[in-house]
This record gives C-alpha cells, sequence and structure tokens, in this order.
C-alpha cells in the first residue's frame, strides 16, 4: 500500500469520526463508536470505514443500520473538509478484529491453564 493512501485513510478515519461526534444526532448512534480504520481503494474513488461498537450484537447491528443511513451526509461533509480530487463512496462494516483477538486470546489461555507447570528450566 502506498504511503499516500496510508495518509488518506487516517485522515479519513479521524474526519469521520469526528463528524459522527460532533455532526449526526441519529440516537442510533449513541453508544460508544469507533472508526478503527478506513480501507481506501486505490483510485481514491472508494473506501470501505470499519466500526467497532460497545454493546451487543443488536446494539452493533443498529449502529451499523444508523451509520450507513448517514453515509451521504458524511461525503458530503467530508467535500467541504478535505482536498481530495474525489471524495470517496463510503461503505461501512463492523470490525470484527477485537472479537477475534478475544477469541484467540481465550484459546492460548486454555492451552496455557491445560499445559502442567514445571517451573523454570534448569541450565545445563
Amino acid at each position: 500500500m502506498s504511503r499516500r493512501i496510508d495518509r488518506v485513510n487516517e485522515l479519513l478515519r479521524h474526519e469521520i469520526s469526528r463528524l459522527i461526534a460532533q455532526q449526526i444526532k441519529d440516537p442510533r448512534l449513541r453508544g460508544v463508536i469507533t472508526i478503527t480504520r478506513v480501507s481506501t481503494y486505490p483510485d481514491l474513488r472508494a473506501a470501505e470505514v470499519f466500526l467497532s461498537v460497545m454493546g451487543d450484537q443488536m446494539t452493533q447491528q443498529t449502529a451499523l443500520e444508523g451509520i450507513r443511513s448517514a453515509s451521504s451526509f458524511l461525503r458530503r461533509e467530508l467535500r467541504h473538509r478535505l482536498t481530495l480530487r474525489y471524495t470517496p463512496f463510503l461503505t461501512f462494516a463492523l470490525d470484527d478484529s477485537f472479537e477475534e483477538t478475544e477469541h484467540i486470546l481465550g484459546i492460548m489461555d486454555r492451552i496455557r491453564d491445560e499445559k502442567p507447570d514445571h517451573g523454570p528450566e534448569e541450565a545445563h
């Protein structure tokens, strides 16, 4: 990935986070919502925005619906705030990397708990 796309991704992540916190009044977005990352297509005309929502699965889906309904507003606001040739079309998805990390850590904990404790290895 190019450094330019990295910079655009970070800029979009920052601006979308600010817009959600300051401009959107949708009650579906009242919980703790974090834009975890943005993945812009190489032509910079579209970007996938990943978000993490605190709460159960229903809360997460409701927030995702709310943010999707605000996508045209977000794109219009980004057009005014950013100096890009194209303002990317935005798609939104829940970022499940936190759940995956928790699952992997849980597996590692179970493996560690099942392993007999031999104490520190003796030096030969």
